[in-house]
């Protein structure tokens, strides 16, 4: 069972992975638990920080998981996490933000690729996440500590500015990747010690001084112990999502053929490394609607692993009606067609039915299954973030 901390015990409370921190019962801002929590980080925003100018004690980045603009995401099983910065609203340049936290990226980025001394001025960046609870719809979760950039990735890539379209008027903001840190809980001692001139390592978690002094990440990754995933986890788990599935599947509904070269965009839009070399004949197809590569090695000297894809265009679950799941036949069909050293895409608007996901499981079969909930995550993360955007994609295949 998660653990809760109570509103009243914040003050004293340490910060411990994926533990809940309760909001109080007052219905403004007082019952913002981070401010409770973590004095000095304010009650309001995303983006919270906690310090003078640029030399800042502390960062909170805080995550509710209803932008649609600004998809924030953290990867259980690596431990990256991408943010997004401040500048959110058209007309104003990308450093020109109330908070500065534009401004505050920058320099945290630069200094992290530095030599240890410069990585000492950067500032610990705690992440939560939205967590309501019964008893406060404030409540937060905290998901872990967090430096700039992650292993392997290089440092033109893990903050980057990129454009967005809102309303018609473009603007940029920054795209940041930070690395939750192997650090299972953050002292009440060490977030006391920041205040004090050299408490950023003084009872410091080892996975956060040893960063400063080597500039090598411990990341905190996860390997599931479950492995499948449940109906509830394969639809969309908010109102922006439940509208982007809701318009894909009114727009393909009658056309289910249709629906084959969509769900081969979909699986490129996932991943730039995606090839697709086929759309077949729904006549002739095989029991693949797509046939396709993936490229494993460099693009000079690359190795590809071949692939099948099949698209089922099923009505999604709603409040009014069940959903029209995908089988264990239909995923037998795709399996039949798969030849050695091939993999298999099954992409649909619906659910995969818990039978077919564990024989699939079970048996070890090469197969990706894409569900309602993942395009509509693959399309706010490629920037169709809004039903009229999705609507202007969708645009290509007429009905």
């Amino acid at each position: 069972m998660t653990r809760i901390f109570s509103f009243d015990d914040l003050p004293t409370a340490d910060l411990v992975v994926d533990a809940i921190y309760e909001g109080g019962s007052a219905a403004n801002t007082s019952s913002d638990p981070i401010a409770k929590l973590l004095p000095g980080a304010g009650n309001q925003g995303g983006f919270r920080a906690s310090g003078p100018g640029l030399k800042k004690k502390f960062v909170v980045l805080y995550s509710s998981g209803e932008e649609g603009d600004w998809p924030d995401r953290l990867d259980l099983n690596t431990g990256q996490f991408i943010y997004y910065g401040d500048n959110r609203t058209p007309g104003h340049d990308l450093h020109d933000t109330t908070r500065r936290g534009n401004l505050l990226l920058k320099a945290a980025f630069e200094n992290a690729h530095g030599d240890a001394a410069k990585r000492a001025e950067v500032p610990p960046f705690l992440v939560f996440t939205k967590s309501p609870t019964a008893k406060s719809n404030r409540s937060v979760q905290f998901k872990g500590l967090a430096a700039p950039g992650f292993p392997g990735l290089p440092m033109t890539e893990d903050l980057v500015a990129v454009w967005k379209t809102t309303a018609g008027e473009r603007f940029q903001n920054y795209r940041s990747v930070f690395t939750v840190l192997n650090a299972a809980t953050v002292s009440r001692t060490w977030i006391d010690s920041l205040s004090s001139p050299g408490g950023a390592l003084a009872n410091a978690p080892n996975a956060w001084s040893s960063w400063i002094k080597t500039g090598v990440y411990m990341p905190l990754t996860s390997e599931p112990t479950k492995v499948i995933r449940t109906e509830s986890e394969q639809r969309p788990d908010t109102a922006l999502k439940a509208a982007i599935l809701e318009q894909v599947w009114n727009h393909f509904k009658a056309s289910p053929h249709a629906f084959e070269s969509f769900a081969a965009r979909i699986y490129q839009l996932s991943d730039r490394r995606v090839i697709i070399d086929e759309i077949t004949r729904g006549s002739v197809d095989g029991g693949r609607d797509a046939v396709g590569r993936y490229l494993l090695g460099l693009s000079g000297d690359p190795v590809y692993a071949e692939f099948a894809l099949e698209a089922k265009c099923y009505r999604p679950a709603s409040e009014a009606v069940a959903a029209n799941t995908v089988g264990v036949r239909e995923v037998a069909r795709l399996i039949s067609r798969i030849r050695h050293r091939q993999f298999g895409i099954l992409v649909t608007t619906s659910l995969i039915a818990k039978q077919a996901y564990e024989e699939v499981r079970d048996d070890r079969h090469p197969i990706v299954f894409i569900c309602g909930r993942d395009i509509a995550e693959i399309l706010i993360q490629a920037g169709y973030n809004s039903p009229e955007r999705v609507g202007e994609l969708l645009a290509e295949w007429p009905s």
